[in-house]
């Protein structure tokens, strides 16, 4: 990791923000937090392609369920 982000991580955990943690502690965390993300918009993008797949079914289903839910 080069300097000038261990220096800003040192800043951070010397304001106080996070000061419960040492530099490594709070840099697993954040290589975590931030793998967590990663893995959030890996899973939206595969949900999408199978909603972008399949969307003329779902809106033809979609309208069958309005039309029924319709009648008297």
């Amino acid at each position: 990791m080069d300097e000038a982000t261990l220096e800003q991580v040192d800043r951070l955990l010397g304001s106080g923000v996070g000061s419960s943690r040492n530099r490594s502690q709070l840099i697993r965390e954040a290589v975590h937090a931030h793998v967590s993300r990663l893995e959030r918009l890996a899973d939206d993008e595969r949900e999408g392609a199978v909603v972008r797949r399949h969307r003329g079914r779902l809106a033809r289903q979609a309208s069958a369920l309005v039309r029924e839910q319709a009648k008297p």
